[in-house]
């Protein structure tokens, strides 16, 4: 079963696509901040993608990929963006710090779990 990590600080959002997840059979983690998805990674738990938010409370999106992509057994991982943002500059500086894709909140299931499909088949 493949492992996704998903973080971010709205509450019914990791309810409700951990819900998508874990019905379309992966197994979830989540995290309502950068500072508790990093938490996850550093305890050794083996994650095989990362959806994570643009805009929260503390260290953003952009600035947490960045730091997963100094870990060394994450420089490879897809991590996508699931975001109200969707302003090209934003777009550009995510894949620039290391995001494999980008998804508009609020997108649909189907949307959501043929993303993911593209980047952990």
């Amino acid at each position: 079963m493949k492992t996704i990590l998903l973080v971010d600080d709205s509450a019914t959002i990791l309810l409700s696509i951990s819900n998508i997840l874990a019905k379309a059979g992966y197994g979830v983690e989540k995290g309502n901040c950068a500072d508790a998805g990093l938490a996850k990674f550093k305890s050794g738990m083996k994650v095989d993608l990362l959806i994570t938010d643009l805009n929260m409370p503390g260290m953003n999106g952009i600035e947490f990929i960045k730091v997963v992509r100094t870990l060394p057994n994450y420089k490879f991982m897809p991590i996508l963006f699931l975001t109200t943002e969707s302003q090209q500059s934003k777009r550009l500086e995510a894949k620039a710090a290391g995001a494999s894709g980008w998804l508009v909140k609020p997108a649909t299931a189907d949307e959501l779990l043929s993303t993911i499909k593209l980047v952990i088949p």
